[in-house]
C-alpha cells in the first residue's frame, strides 16, 4: 500500500509523469487498468481524448507517481494496454498544506478539506462522499448540500 503525502507544505520532486499513447484500445477496458494503476500506488491517472496522425481517434492516458513506483506502472501499461512505449519525465508538485475542519449544516456536519498557502486558505473542498450521503439519505440535490458547506464556512468566518 502506497502512503500518502503528507499534510504539512511542500516540494515533492521526486515525482514522475507517465503517458501512453492508446488508439486502439477498447473503452471498458480504461476503467480497469486505472483501477489497477490506483491499487498499485498511482497518485493520479486521467485520461484525455486526443487525435493522432491521419487524424485518428486516440486516447492519451497519463498518470503520477514517486520514483520508485515507475517499474510498476510500467509493467501494467505494458501488460494490460496495447502500447508499445511509456514516455515519463520527472516532475516537481508544489503541494499545500492541508487540514481538515468540518461545516455544521441542517443535516450534520460535514468535512471540508483545506488548502493552506502561507497560512492563508486559500483552497476549499466539501468530502464528495459525505455530501453525496447526505443528499441520497435526505432526498435533497447534491448542489443543495454544497449550498449549505459554503454557507456554513463563511459564516465562521
Amino acid at each position: 500500500m502506497h502512503s500518502h503525502p503528507p499534510n504539512h507544505e511542500h516540494i515533492d520532486d521526486q515525482m514522475i509523469k507517465m503517458e501512453v499513447n492508446l488508439d486502439n484500445i477498447p473503452g471498458e477496458w480504461l476503467g480497469y487498468v486505472m483501477d489497477l494503476l490506483f491499487e498499485a500506488g498511482a497518485n493520479d491517472v486521467f485520461y484525455t481524448p486526443i487525435y493522432m496522425k491521419k487524424n485518428r481517434p486516440a486516447i492519451l492516458l497519463q498518470l503520477l507517481c514517486s520514483l520508485e513506483n515507475v517499474p510498476k506502472m510500467k509493467e501494467i501499461l505494458f501488460k494490460e494496454t496495447t502500447t508499445l512505449g511509456v514516455r515519463y519525465y520527472p516532475l516537481t508538485v508544489h503541494r499545500l498544506e492541508r487540514v481538515f475542519t468540518q461545516a455544521d449544516t441542517e443535516w450534520g456536519p460535514i468535512t471540508v478539506k483545506e488548502g493552506i498557502l502561507n497560512g492563508q486558505v486559500v483552497q476549499r473542498s466539501p468530502e464528495y462522499e459525505e455530501c453525496k450521503s447526505i443528499a441520497q439519505h435526505h432526498d435533497v440535490p447534491l448542489k443543495k448540500v454544497y449550498e449549505q458547506v459554503w454557507k456554513a464556512l463563511d459564516n465562521k468566518k
